[in-house]
């Protein structure tokens, strides 16, 4: 996330350079053939409508995959995560200092789930409420969800012109570069022997390979004392990195953007 903390975690706390390597830890949606289509559950208001849909249309130029936003599977205040697909959702969240909060579920190596909140208690307020905030914030978040982390965390640094940059101007990093292009290119080169997706879940019917796997116990994830264990601060030294262990080889990961007032 821009800001702030991501349900998502790499194991091992760690700093990135401008243009580095940016993939979470090798963590990725599993499917056995590109490119493969993850769905966007649609829970956001029709003010959000347009800045999804350019999310959606800005990650599908990639190679590898596509997004498709899809009707909502849950409330935008719960926003509970769907097995193999990603629910994105805005809602008065409440001025809890953070602009947009993306959580992954992971099951072992794989994604198999994730939700996109964006707060509307910030995002209707002059300062937030502006088509390059709202395309930065929802940009970046499905982007975590996808399975990248930022490609700059110094917020005074120049604009990579990526939304997977953190910055205090967004007014050039609305959209994903080239290099988020290439990257996912590389997370994705492989091939898996299961899928994780519910695209794939519904083409390959019943034969098992094609179920989205479960990683785990829903909980409520509204309270950041949920969240689990920092595991990174940001440049300005706020935790936006979480993760909490569900058992076995499951776990949560949290991506906050934190507000700048």
């Amino acid at each position: 996330m821009l800001i702030g903390a991501s349900l998502i975690f790499f194991f091992g706390a760690f700093v990135l350079g401008t243009n580095a390597n940016h993939a979470w830890n090798g963590f990725h949606w599993g499917r056995t053939a590109n490119p493969f289509t993850l769905e966007l559950g649609d829970n956001v208001s029709s003010t959000w409508d347009g800045y999804l849909a350019t999310t959606a249309s800005d990650w599908s130029v990639s190679a590898v995959l596509d997004t498709l936003v899809k009707a909502g599977k849950t409330n935008s205040r719960a926003c509970k995560a769907t097995s193999g697909r990603a629910e994105v959702c805005s809602y008065r969240y409440g001025f809890n200092g953070w602009l947009g909060v993306a959580q992954v579920w992971i099951s072992g190596e794989h994604i198999v789930k994730g939700t996109v909140k964006v707060n509307d208690s910030y995002f209707n307020t002059s300062t937030y409420n502006t088509p390059a905030w709202r395309n930065l914030v929802m940009c970046q978040e499905v982007g975590h969800i996808l399975g990248l982390d930022h490609q700059d965390e110094t917020f005074d640094n120049p604009n990579l012109d990526t939304c997977m940059d953190y910055t205090n101007d967004p007014s050039t990093n609305q959209h994903p570069n080239q290099h988020d292009y290439d990257q996912l290119e590389a997370i994705y080169a492989h091939l898996d022997g299961v899928n994780t997706i519910l695209a794939f879940s519904n083409e390959k019917g019943g034969n098992g390979r094609g179920k989205p796997a479960e990683a785990g116990h829903d909980i409520n994830l509204d309270d950041p004392s949920a969240w689990g264990q920092a595991i990174r601060q940001d440049a300005e030294g706020k935790n936006s990195l979480f993760v909490r262990h569900l058992g076995g080889n499951e776990k949560v990961f949290t991506f906050v953007i934190w507000t700048q007032e």
